[in-house]
């Protein structure tokens, strides 16, 4: 390699070496492994012990605690916590709920759906809410700990993070059940919680949110002011309700396609060790590839088209789905409809949730992007809890894919007549403009 050449491969990676998005890497892991716990690997389980369709995917509904957690994401901007609450507002609230996930996993773990399948709903209900306060948190902290100019590569390897979180822990779950049982199974997999723990104690608060907690510490030491700030701020602004009817539109083909695949997996006869291989295996590195190429594209096409190319992309990968249930099993075909739903999803990880992110202002950053990522995929975490499993015995794979391909675009059309109106830039909140004062 040339000097030349030696100088821009350091200048392209350095971005990616910075604090705050190593940082944003190992909050992500985090981030991901519940997910996957609650997701995949539940349904796995849930299917193995003969669980019926229509019930497995009810199971979705535990997801709801995360596009309602808006509702107490409030305590975490504005109730200090007694004794660890000297080490930071974020940092205290991070300790506090990385240890009520890591309870909750091994609550799950210790239940057996065969026999109750209600305590097993219940343990993955609680696990659903403590994932989601520890989501509020991780958002909050990756958002305050990233400058404006690295929010596109901070939002990249928070993707890298949650992926390798959520592929680690869904092949580490599938391999350990095989050999240990389910219970031993996930109480390894809570192990995962740690790295946010460790890393918000290593940075300790952020300084982007002390300099606006300064600025509003008359307000937020009310407790109405905490709750209902937030939301008067969001909704003052040109355009937030068309902002927030796309936050709603967005994600709901993508949520009912990747919701229901281990159905699909299950009933094509894929084993264990190979939904490992191709699902988790093969999909983790073509994230890793989109999650770079949407870095590129972020920086060169802006945030505006970048996110509009995304969106595309996510909507048409669907059609993948199709093709494998209608080809039938196949080991290619499989990786080839995981490649691309994966390479799809990790550009529009680094657009669409630079973005998101970009939408906060820094004095309500917990509440504003909870408020943000919980409408993301609410209705379809909803329509795969109550119809996904019906819709799939009355239409069969092929059709029921094909019918998540064509709701995906409503959002793609609202993102352009956006775009158009100008309401993307005027969207923009504080964390998306102001830097540190320490800068």
């Amino acid at each position: 390699m040339s000097q030349k050449q030696s100088r821009n491969f350091g200048a392209a990676i350095k971005p990616y070496i910075e604090k705050g998005p190593l940082a944003a890497f190992f909050l992500g892991i985090s981030s991901g492994f519940p997910y996957a716990l609650m997701g995949a690997t539940l349904t796995t389980w849930l299917s193995q012990v003969g669980i019926e369709k229509r019930s497995v995917t009810t199971f979705a509904l535990v997801f709801l605690a995360y596009n309602f957690k808006f509702l107490w994401a409030w305590m975490i901007e504005g109730v200090r916590l007694p004794l660890i609450g000297r080490l930071g507002q974020r940092v205290s609230w991070m300790l506090l709920s990385g240890l009520f996930v890591v309870a909750a996993v091994i609550n799950l773990g210790m239940t057996d759906p065969a026999s109750s399948v209600l305590l097993t709903a219940q343990a993955a209900i609680l696990l659903g809410i403590a994932g989601a306060t520890f989501d509020i948190v991780i958002d909050a902290y990756r958002i305050e700990i990233l400058e404006p100019r690295q929010l596109g590569t901070g939002s990249g390897m928070s993707q890298y993070g949650w992926r390798i979180g959520a592929a680690a822990t869904g092949a580490l779950a599938l391999v350990l059940s095989a050999r240990l049982g389910w219970s031993m199974s996930y109480m390894i997999c809570a192990l995962f919680a740690f790295p946010a723990m460790i890393t918000a104690l290593v940075l300790g608060e952020p300084t982007r949110h002390q300099n606006h907690q300064g600025r509003q510490r008359r307000a937020l030491s009310e407790i109405w002011q905490s709750i209902v700030g937030p939301f008067v701020e969001f909704f003052q602004r040109r355009g937030a309700w068309l902002v927030l009817l796309f936050i709603v539109l967005h994600k709901i083909g993508d949520t009912l396609a990747n919701l229901t695949l281990r159905l699909l997996f299950n009933d094509m006869g894929y084993t264990n060790d190979e939904i490992a291989i191709y699902d988790i295996g093969i999909g983790f590195w073509a994230l890793l590839i989109g999650v770079f190429v949407g870095g590129i594209l972020y920086s060169r096409m802006g945030m505006k088209k970048s996110v509009l190319l995304s969106l595309v992309l996510m909507a048409v990968s669907n059609l993948s789905f199709a093709g494998l249930a209608a080809m039938g099993h196949s080991n290619w075909g499989m990786a080839a409809a995981i490649g691309f739903e994966n390479f799809s999803s990790g550009i529009g990880g680094v657009t669409v949730v630079a973005y998101f992110s970009a939408l906060c202002n820094l004095s309500f950053t917990a509440a504003q992007y909870a408020l943000i990522s919980a409408a993301a995929s609410i209705f379809g975490r909803i329509a795969t809890g109550t119809t996904a499993g019906s819709l799939i015995e009355s239409f069969g794979y092929v059709n029921y894919y094909l019918f998540t391909t064509v709701i995906a675009f409503p959002g793609v059309i609202l993102f352009w007549f956006m775009m158009k109106a100008g309401l993307i830039d005027q969207s923009i909140g504080s964390a998306g403009t102001e830097t540190s004062k320490n800068n």
